[in-house]
């Protein structure tokens, strides 16, 4: 294998796994969802994981800024979320409705975001020496950190919130 196809290998592993992982996040934005609390219990503590690598990553007064104002946006976003989604306890089970304009927003930004990003990558790599990584040369991004704990807080925020929710009304119910 020549060092140019070496330099791809993480791409092409990489890009099916996110593009699942997107259209599995485009199916669960709409439409009515069953409770599920522990996978999203799960989904939660992965986010936060996820966020504190992140953190640890680009520890700069910069990116530090980026997440903190991601992490305020992400929050007041799930607020917001949780205000408009629709809870519905039956026979069948517990479910919820989220805001389809809203997870479509946050989606889109991350969308934008990693579709910039692969783009950077992309030219850095036309730049760079035979054999380099064409990641060496490209520079964190607290703006990419800020989106990341947006989207992070929005879905912790959210799930965090729906299973208060679903906790509350179920205690309305027996009670």
């Amino acid at each position: 294998m020549n060092a140019n196809a070496a330099s791809w290998l993480p791409t092409l592993v990489l890009a099916p796994l996110v593009a699942f992982g997107l259209y599995r996040r485009y199916k669960r934005s709409f439409g009515r969802q069953a409770l599920a609390p522990k996978r999203m219990i799960a989904r939660m503590v992965l986010l936060v994981i996820v966020c504190g690598v992140f953190v640890a990553w680009t520890p700069t007064a910069s990116g530090l800024a980026a997440a903190a104002g991601g992490a305020f946006f992400g929050i007041a976003l799930a607020w917001v979320g949780l205000a408009h989604t629709k809870l519905d306890v039956s026979a069948e089970g517990t479910f919820y409705t989220p805001n389809k304009w809203i997870g479509l927003g946050v989606m889109a930004l991350f969308i934008g975001r990693l579709a910039a990003r692969a783009f950077a990558v992309y030219r850095v790599a036309e730049e760079a020496a035979p054999g380099a990584s064409p990641l060496a040369a490209l520079q964190r991004s607290p703006l990419t950190t800020g989106i990341l704990f947006l989207m992070a807080t929005y879905y912790v925020g959210y799930y965090a919130g729906v299973l208060w929710k679903t906790r509350e009304l179920a205690a309305v119910g027996t009670g």
